[in-house]
């Protein structure tokens, strides 16, 4: 077991078939994660929970390539974002934070990668700090497009999610702990 990217363990051989299964059962993980979501403009939802647990799982490449191809089912109309939201949300006040879930999965895939997410507790650490890049572009965004101020964009924008952000960075290390213990334990 010298892979140190949860999948490549698991399933063998990388071949493009097996990659296009992860790609689309990856991207309608997400989907679904998004949907148990609550609140406006900004909703809390599992989404994030969903592309650690991706990129953590998948390595950089696979995971960045998954959130691209959850992008464009929602860029399709598929009602895949969060509130059963699609295209318009790519251009609507959450739109960083879709993008910037791309980068939220290849950091965590390199991060596992590049041997910084060995443990649970240097996972969820993993996690957390790159829960926490993703409000560069979420934030960035409704800054540029609708003027919203600093003092805004913390109060309703970021410190009610940071909380449940580092709940769900822990979560993702735990389930990927486990999906290694699991393996470790079929494989004697």
């Amino acid at each position: 077991m010298r892979d140190n990217v949860l999948v490549k363990a698991t399933i063998g051989q990388d071949t493009l078939i097996k990659k296009a299964g992860l790609v689309l059962g990856g991207s309608l993980f997400i989907a679904l994660a998004a949907q148990a979501s609550v609140g406006w403009p900004v909703p809390i939802s599992l989404q994030t929970l969903a592309i650690l647990i991706v990129g953590l799982t998948f390595g950089a490449r696979l995971g960045a390539v998954t959130v691209l191809a959850y992008l464009a089912q929602g860029a399709m109309g598929l009602p895949v974002f969060a509130n059963g939201m699609s295209t318009a949300a790519l251009v609507g006040p959450t739109a960083g934070f879709l993008y910037g879930f791309v980068g939220m999965a290849w950091l965590a895939g390199l991060a596992v990668e590049k041997g910084a997410a060995r443990g649970i507790v240097s996972t969820a650490i993993c996690g957390m700090v790159i829960s926490a890049l993703l409000y560069i572009p979420g934030l960035a965004w409704p800054a540029a497009m609708l003027g919203t101020s600093l003092p805004d964009l913390w109060a309703g924008w970021m410190a009610p999610f940071l909380l449940g952000d580092m709940i769900k960075a822990a979560m993702a290390a735990m389930v990927v702990w486990g999906g290694w213990k699991a393996l470790k334990a079929r494989h004697g």
